[in-house]
């Protein structure tokens, strides 16, 4: 649901961070991929242009190149 915090993963499935997401795990599904301006068409409204703000995240491993 919108405002729950979520374990984010990296694509060797290992924790990255947790934050707080602006859309429903539904909404979700529909706009992955999506650029932001392309949200507003999928969903019929784009309250955020980002799915978890840096303002509401944070990075729980140390990432290497």
């Amino acid at each position: 649901s919108i405002g729950a915090p979520v374990i984010f993963m990296s694509q060797q499935k290992a924790e990255v961070g947790i934050g707080l997401v602006n859309y429903s795990a539904s909404d979700i599904q529909k706009i992955k991929g999506l650029k932001s301006k392309e949200i507003k068409n999928c969903l019929g409204h784009k309250p955020f242009d980002e799915v978890i703000h840096r303002d509401n995240l944070t990075i729980t491993v140390e990432l290497n190149d």
